[in-house]
């Protein structure tokens, strides 16, 4: 399905595919030999998505991007299936393993392999080549790479991240229901988007 959000409609390459059950929405851009399997979602809120040459977003993954946080995926990419890739920059030539999610601000250079389950923080910079093991958390800027069950290591980092300033443009002090009262009226911009194709 493709849709028009806020007044923007997807620019897609004559030879790239979208498989019918996919959704791309708004400005995003897909280049030549770019592949969109099923149940994989593109969505540019008021953001921008970039996606490059020969890349291929696996089954059911979430391409995401807000104004402040657009997506850029180089050329010669894999999305995993159910992988959350929401407002980070993805160098050519990564490898993003099923389930792996990447955060806001998040960078990752040429070649970057963030494997099952890993996780990139918000504002994380990966180097070329770097590697996140199965289920370990990347975070920091320079990014140090951490097991889970090292919760304390990884939040300390964390906490200098500003995840709820980088994902939701409010203080940390900021209850649940005013933040979601935010977040229910911005996605209510929906009720406008129109299916093109």
């Amino acid at each position: 399905m493709i849709v028009t959000h806020r007044g923007k409609s997807p620019s897609i390459d004559p030879t790239a595919t979208v498989a019918p059950t996919a959704v791309v929405c708004g400005d995003v851009v897909l280049g030549p030999g770019v592949r969109v399997l099923h149940g994989a979602v593109l969505t540019a809120e008021d953001g921008r998505i970039v996606v490059g040459e020969d890349t291929v977003v696996m089954e059911n993954a979430l391409v995401k991007a807000r104004s402040g946080h657009d997506v850029r995926i180089g050329d010669a990419v894999v999305l995993g299936p159910h992988v959350h890739v929401n407002g980070a920059v993805v160098g050519d030539e990564c490898f993003i393993a099923t389930g792996a999610a990447l955060f806001p601000g998040a960078v990752l250079e040429h070649g970057c392999e963030v494997r099952i389950r890993g996780v990139v923080q918000v504002n994380t910079h990966l180097p070329a080549e770097a590697m996140v093991p199965i289920g370990w958390i990347a975070a920091g800027n320079p990014a140090t790479t951490l097991p889970p069950d090292r919760h304390e290591e990884v939040w300390a980092i964390q906490q200098q991240l500003d995840f709820t300033g980088t994902v939701y443009g409010v203080d940390r002090s900021t209850t649940m229901r005013e933040l979601l009262r935010g977040q229910s009226e911005f996605y209510g911009a929906h009720a406008d988007d129109e299916i093109i194709g």
